[in-house]
């Protein structure tokens, strides 16, 4: 188990897509420690005294690849107080605190897997599919819906992953033009797969929806893993 590790940080890049939804780069001031894909920081915009009390913060996948230690990304939609500052006070050279790594939100490689990742939920996975390579047995099965087709952050990370990996198949689906995300809407994809373990990032409301149409399929919970976030 990787040691948790407090480390001071600078934004060094901010990319702006639209309707509130950003992705912050930042630069530790030490290598980060190690991480595994799925796991998650805890980003402060309040100075840290070491030995003193942590300050407020909020959770974040890592969106950047376990081996890019130097750099670390996370996407957030703004949605409440904490990430109202973050729109408003993140600039590049804005000096922040992390600390990492957290979670057992892991994907198995070794299995079949189908993600289901909702909005910027899809950072939860991110880090596993920087970490695809052409020669994988086990397919994977991605299941992205977002509101608008100009919300899909990852998608040249997707359309990467599809080019490199022929064991990588993704569906995309907008509000807008397709309808919310579903199950039933991709089951024709998944019924290829060989017994799938199923792992879901996103929004409350679609983490329900998801898990009780993948109930309704006859899919048992025990294959069903969940990383809640608001």
């Amino acid at each position: 188990m990787a040691v948790v590790r407090r480390i001071p940080c600078v934004v060094e890049a901010l990319e702006d897509h639209g309707e509130h939804v950003y992705t912050v780069h930042l630069r530790p001031g030490v290598q980060a420690p190690r991480f595994k894909p799925g796991q998650f920081l805890h980003l402060a915009l309040d100075p840290y005294e070491p030995g003193g009390f942590w300050p407020d913060s909020r959770v974040f996948s890592i969106a950047s690849p376990p081996e890019a230690r130097e750099l670390l990304a996370v996407t957030y939609a703004v949605k409440g107080d904490f990430t109202g500052r973050m729109e408003r006070e993140l600039r590049v050279g804005t000096s922040v605190w992390v600390k990492l790594p957290y979670g057992d939100f892991v994907v198995d490689g070794a299995n079949d897997v189908v993600l289901f990742a909702g909005g910027t939920g899809v950072t939860a996975f991110t880090a596993f599919l920087h970490s695809l390579v052409s020669g994988a047995e086990s397919r994977v099965l991605l299941c992205y819906g977002a509101r608008r087709a100009e919300l899909f952050v990852y998608q040249p990370l997707v359309e990467d992953c599809a080019r490199r990996a022929p064991s990588f198949e993704a569906r995309l689906f907008t509000e807008d033009r397709d309808g919310r995300l579903s199950v039933e809407a991709v089951w024709d994809s998944v019924t290829r797969l060989h017994a799938p373990i199923f792992y879901l990032s996103g929004p409350p409301s679609m983490l329900s929806a998801i898990s009780a149409e993948l109930c309704d399929h006859g899919v048992p919970p025990e294959v069903v893993k969940t990383d809640a976030w608001e």
